[in-house]
Order: C-alpha cells, then structure tokens, then sequence
C-alpha cells in the first residue's frame, strides 16, 4: 500500500508538471489540479507567463547583444517572447538558456531578409559561452615539442571557452561594427562584400572576451579539429595543402589563446592521463 507521504509527494509532482504545461499554453488549466479556484489559478498562470517572457527577453538580450542591435529593441523582445514560447527553459539556469537561438531564427520568416542574422547570433552566443569558461593556470606552452619527431602527434590546447564559428558573412565585421562608438564604424562594413564569409575565433584574454578573424577556411578547419581533440597531424589533413602552421602559430601566441602543445600519452590540462 503506498503511504501517504509519497502520495501527496505524487500529487504534487503531478500539479507541478500540469502548471508547466499550462504555463506554455500546452493545457487547460485543469479544474480540482489548483489549491485555487480556476479563475484565481487562470489570473496566476498570466502573472507566471508574463514574469517568464520578462525574464526570458532580458537573459536573452543579454545573451545575444549584436542580434539586439540589429533588429531593434522592441522586434527583439517579440523574438525572445516567441523563442521561450517554442523553447521552454530546461533547467533552473536561465543563463543557459537560448542554445537554440539560432536555428530558431534561421527558419523565421519574418527574419528571412536578414540571412547573416543566424551565424551574428551564433557567434554572439559562442562569446556568451566564453565569458563564463573557466579560468586555466598559466604554464610552459611546451613549444619545444613541435621540435621532435613526434610532433604530428601532440595535441594543441587552447584557452577554455575557445571557439570557432565560420560563416558565409563577415560576422566578425559585424559584431565588431557593433561594439565601436566610432562615426565611422559602418562604413568599412558596408564597403565589404556581403558575400564574403569569415570565420570568427572566439577566446578568451584575462577577463575580456576577444573575437578575432581567423585567415580562411584552413585556418578554421584546423583549429575546429584541435578542439575536437585530434592530434596536429590530423588537424593538419583537415585543415589541407594551403594552411600555414606557423602563420597561425604566431596569431595563437599573439593573441594568447593557445595554452599548451601536450605530446601523446600526456593529459591534457585538468584530464586524468
């Protein structure tokens, strides 16, 4: 026989559940399943709707700035109403939430005669992302490895919350655009080619959030295979004939976003071996 306890425990996680589905309008609300009557719960359901898009367009704008610059304040704030309609939150983060922001905007229609929108709010999410990567102890880069006969074999490691987002447009233009106060600021964007794309390296430097342009599709090529894991050799295949180790080399030094050159069969910074 089931006690009590867990009965009303049952009971509870069920009104829990059906007061999420009727949040996102999935259900009726459903008479006897409240503590209060159908039009106090139906008032206190709108409240909840309303508290929830509120807090859904500002993480959201926070989230996605250059997206926000782009379309406008108010346009962004129906985007961001219809993105938490369609995309609930997952977990109790609200920080995490808009993953999915992009495919969510590459299939609108009313977004259609904006097409670089999407790969602007990928990158913006990507930086997202780095903002709150771990912190990595400096350490001796291990440069001399490159120097062996096993050097096809080590592993590159960036910097935490490292990325690249590659793209058809010149988003790396984009988002800069939007982050200078300067007059001019728009018009080497609308001198540039609509049709030429950039490929975004996202990492971090101290505290600040850096996005730069890598030099083509092999530099991006390579640098996406390093993050996926694969040894320099292999990165190296991908990237293809035309890429230049050292020219990136020195970008990733320069601009610090590389940590270490770890050998085979030495873990890589914060992996057990």
């Amino acid at each position: 026989m089931t006690r009590a306890p867990e009965a009303a425990e049952a009971i509870e996680l069920q009104r829990q559940i059906d007061l999420l589905q009727a949040l996102w309008q999935r259900t009726a609300v459903a008479e006897g399943r409240w503590r209060d009557s159908p039009g106090q719960a139906a008032l206190g359901l709108a409240a909840y709707r309303n508290n929830g898009r509120a807090l859904a367009e500002r993480a959201l704008s926070a989230a996605y700035p250059t997206v926000t610059q782009l379309v406008g304040s108010e346009s962004f704030a129906a985007l961001a109403r219809a993105f938490w309609q369609s995309h609930p939150p997952t977990d109790g983060d609200i920080a995490t939430h808009g993953a999915a922001m992009s495919a969510f905007i590459a299939v609108a229609d009313q977004l259609a005669d904006v097409p670089y929108l999407s790969d602007v709010a990928r990158l913006d999410w990507a930086v997202h992302l780095a903002e709150s990567a771990a912190d990595a102890d400096p350490q001796d880069p291990g440069l001399h490895f490159l120097a062996g006969d096993e050097a096809e074999h080590c592993r590159v490691v960036l910097l935490p919350g490292t990325s690249v987002v590659s793209s058809p447009w010149p988003v790396v233009a984009l988002w800069t655009a939007h982050r200078s106060n300067e007059p001019d600021r728009f018009e080497a964007l609308s001198a540039q080619d609509a049709s030429r794309g950039q490929q975004a390296l996202v990492h971090r430097d101290g505290w600040h959030v850096r996005v730069a342009a890598l030099p083509g599709e092999p530099a991006a090529r390579f640098t996406s295979a390093l993050l996926a894991g694969e040894p320099i050799g292999s990165a190296l295949s991908a990237a293809g004939e035309t890429f230049s180790f050292n020219d990136w080399l020195v970008q990733a030094l320069q601009q610090r976003w590389l940590l270490a050159i770890v050998p085979t069969g030495i873990a890589r910074p914060g992996e057990n071996p």
